[in-house]
């Protein structure tokens, strides 16, 4: 049962960390409908990140290693250069219309913060 925990906790971290580099709104997408999906996204990765918080909070060290490691494979796949795609992220207004995550990338959330 604990490594069960230990895998939810890992996986809620790297959930927290796709949301935050995911591009799920079109270029094509009104502003209103795009608002509407940026709002929902940012309300599931702060609960998202909340949960994984209220884990760490239990003061176990096999939880607290396993969000680090969420977040740091989380960052990896979606955040840093390995997997970079080439992406101007300017919408069909001429706006940027994403946000730049470390490394230039864009996500179509603002960074998190504390």
């Amino acid at each position: 049962m604990y490594v069960l925990a230990l895998v939810f906790v890992f996986l809620l971290a790297f959930l927290v960390e796709w949301l935050s580099g995911c591009r799920l709104i079109r270029k094509d997408a009104g502003r209103v409908g795009a608002g509407l999906i940026q709002t929902a996204m940012h309300g599931v990765r702060a609960g998202l990140a909340y949960m994984v918080m209220l884990a760490v909070m239990s003061f176990n060290g096999g939880v607290f290693l396993a969000a680090v490691a969420g977040h740091a494979v989380g960052f990896l796949v979606f955040g840093s250069r390995v997997f970079k795609k080439d992406d101007d992220g300017v919408g069909l207004d001429g706006g940027d219309y994403r946000h730049r995550r470390a490394g230039g990338l864009r996500s179509d959330l603002p960074p998190i913060s504390c």
